[in-house]
């Protein structure tokens, strides 16, 4: 069952609508993120959600993308919460533009944000939402992945972003083999 879900992103205005964002741009659309109490703590913020009588933390690190494990190990830490319980929403250069693959374990495909998350919690075996951005067609990783979407990526992401939070509120209420099944090799 998963305990834990973590909105990756970087904290900052100039970060708001960019491809390494798309963590929090789903959070904002999740159904009833709006009245969410937040806490301060663990170099982030943190709220509870609650799905029947099972509480899961939501937690939105503030620690820049390259020092994700850092928030996501104090988390953890503190509410006793296993890798294997915890999904980290990400995104993803090797996956399609609007392409979701839920998965557990693996490497990092480049993205720092895992990579800090491994170094933290001492594993890769927690899940991953990834979330498709394509890799850049010219110019630096670096850039595109701190670049803002496109005109035409910013009328997909209408579509995109909902179909997400749709896929993430079946991984909180049903069980995760099932929901790998219908979701693990993509969408």
């Amino acid at each position: 069952m998963i305990k834990m879900v973590v909105f990756t992103g970087n904290p900052g205005r100039e970060y708001e609508k960019t491809r390494h964002n798309i963590g929090w741009m789903v959070l904002d659309s999740f159904t009833g993120s709006d009245s969410f109490t937040w806490k301060k703590k663990f170099n982030g913020q943190w709220t509870d959600y609650f799905t029947g009588s099972d509480k899961i933390i939501f937690l939105k690190p503030e620690t820049f993308m390259n020092n994700t494990g850092k928030s996501v190990q104090a988390a953890a830490h503190f509410f006793k919460i296993k890798p294997e319980e915890i999904i980290v929403i990400h995104d993803d250069l090797e996956l399609d533009f609007e392409k979701i693959v839920l998965k557990k374990g693996g490497g990092t495909g480049g993205h720092n944000g895992l990579r800090s998350i491994n170094q933290h919690l001492g594993t890769s075996e927690y899940y991953r939402l990834r979330l498709g951005i394509s890799r850049p067609v010219h110019g630096s990783v670096s850039s595109h992945v701190l670049g803002r979407f496109s005109p035409d990526e910013e009328i997909g992401l209408q579509v995109f972003i909902p179909r997400t939070v749709t896929v993430l509120e079946d991984i909180l209420s049903l069980p995760i083999k099932e929901v790998m099944k219908k979701y693990g090799s993509g969408r």
